[in-house]
């Protein structure tokens, strides 16, 4: 399985990190794609992230799951035309997750009309959808997260759409994941 996140600057080192590492101990690929077409980005705390693969020379056809991290980027994300045409080509065909601010992107397109969904919930608008707050819900092939405090519950979350609940249970273990602690 292939995952792509795509980070502008700004992004939220939490949210791209947590989800970035538990994933690939998972076994899958994933990607840091730089929405700004360079190698490197830099998020909303000054923390570089390098072999980040520009945008523009990205192949997407055969990426599983698109993941947007929240973060003061998600202004940029939701002005940019080919971000938001990959956001409608994911909610369709494939896995789309947003946590934090960028579920709202979601939202304002019209993907969370008749969804169960999260996001921070000072961003919460009337997104036609059922709000609940809880730290990531999965709806379908879409999957929301509340905050950066929910980075991990997230990354499961995908993690199980993608590889399934055993596979996940095995990757909970691996790091002594509690959720009860």
């Amino acid at each position: 399985m292939k995952v792509a996140v795509l980070l502008e600057t700004g992004f939220e080192e939490l949210e791209a990190m947590g989800p970035i590492a538990l994933l690939r101990r998972g076994g899958l690929d994933v990607d840091m794609i730089g929405v700004n077409n360079e190698e490197q980005v830099t998020g909303r705390f000054g923390i570089t992230y390098s072999s980040v693969f520009p945008m523009n020379t990205y192949d997407f056809s055969n990426v599983d799951c698109l993941v947007l991290p929240g973060g003061p980027h998600y202004q940029k994300l939701e002005k940019n035309e080919e971000v938001l045409k990959l956001v409608h080509e994911f909610a369709e065909n494939k896995v789309l997750a947003a946590i934090c601010a960028s579920p709202t992107i979601l939202g304002h397109e019209g993907i969370l009309k008749g969804k169960k969904y999260t996001c921070f919930k000072d961003m919460d608008e009337d997104f036609g959808g059922e709000y609940q707050y809880a730290y990531a819900i999965t709806d379908g092939n879409i999957i929301t997260g509340v905050s950066a405090a929910a980075s991990i519950e997230f990354a499961f979350a995908i993690l199980e759409k993608l590889c399934g609940k055993e596979h996940t249970e095995k990757v909970k273990a691996s790091i002594y994941y509690d959720a009860k602690h």
